[in-house]
């Protein structure tokens, strides 16, 4: 009798380790626990840590709540502008309602990422090239709302959308690097023709101080030779006066009464003084 009554006290024993193997389940600390049973939903979350159900009636579902890191596959598209790009993203969401995640949609990665790729697609066909180039954070807000707003109904929370790069035909590469080169061409054409006025400005300035006192050119004339005598050139320049020119041909040019002036004193010294 006593045997049978230790061999019944080791089966329920035996048959209770067993129930409670079936019915152990552990929840990690990033995770959130929905449990099931015959088909519903029942009760609250199952909290991270050791929770029992019951063997083959209830079923317990773990859900991750940690930042899921979705990369969204690189669109193909045409701007606003007509030109053709392909670009990709990344998009950072969780969960924060582990019952809707479950139950409202079937897949909610998977929803996630369609969405993203046909917003992505929209915000590529309502953008100029320029936006996508460098106006990039207001597209990824934009990008952001449009995920969003169907998420929340999933139980998701998406925390950041990040255009990663945008992919350009070669003629249109080519075609903006000559752009880049005109416009930097322009922009020193002018910069070198407001360096030409403004050098014509002070020379013109210089030009009548040195008007005003004729010296100022002798001086300027001999501080020319020095800077290019210090230059070790084999040849020297050396620029002649205008107005030593100048006086020159006015001594060439004939009086009056005819022939050059040196005559002219000649002629008076050989007739001798006037009679009185």
């Amino acid at each position: 009798m006593v045997q049978e009554l230790l061999v019944a006290v080791v089966a329920a024993l035996s048959a209770g380790a067993l129930y409670l193997a079936a019915g152990a389940r552990v929840v990690k600390q990033y995770e959130q626990g929905v449990l099931f049973r015959l088909g519903r939903v029942t009760g609250d979350v199952r909290k991270p840590g050791f929770n029992l159900v019951i063997p083959f009636v209830d079923r317990l579902y773990k859900v991750n709540l940690q930042i899921v890191t979705l990369p969204v596959p690189a669109q193909e598209g045409i701007t606003r502008d007509n030109v053709t790009v392909r670009v990709d993203a990344v998009v950072y969401f969780r969960v924060v309602d582990a019952v809707s995640a479950l139950v409202k949609v079937e897949d909610y990665k998977f929803a996630v990422s369609q969405m993203a790729q046909t917003s992505l697609r929209s915000i590529i066909g309502k953008s100029d090239l320029d936006d996508l180039l460098s106006n990039r954070e207001k597209l990824n807000q934009g990008l952001e709302l449009m995920i969003d707003s169907p998420a929340v109904g999933w139980g998701v929370q998406v925390d950041r959308v990040e255009i990663k790069d945008v992919s350009l035909p070669d003629t249109m590469k080519r075609s903006m690097a000559r752009q880049a080169e005109a416009d930097r061409e322009r922009r020193a054409r002018i910069i070198n023709a407001d360096a030409e006025l403004q050098a014509s400005k002070k020379l013109a300035e210089a030009a009548q101080q040195m008007a005003a006192t004729p010296s100022a050119l002798q001086l300027r004339l001999l501080q020319t030779i020095v800077a290019v005598a210090a230059e070790k050139n084999s040849t020297l320049v050396l620029p002649f006066p205008v107005e030593l020119l100048r006086f020159l041909e006015r001594a060439q040019q004939p009086a009056p009464n005819g022939g050059t002036p040196a005559e002219i004193r000649e002629s008076a010294v050989r007739q001798g003084p006037p009679p009185g």
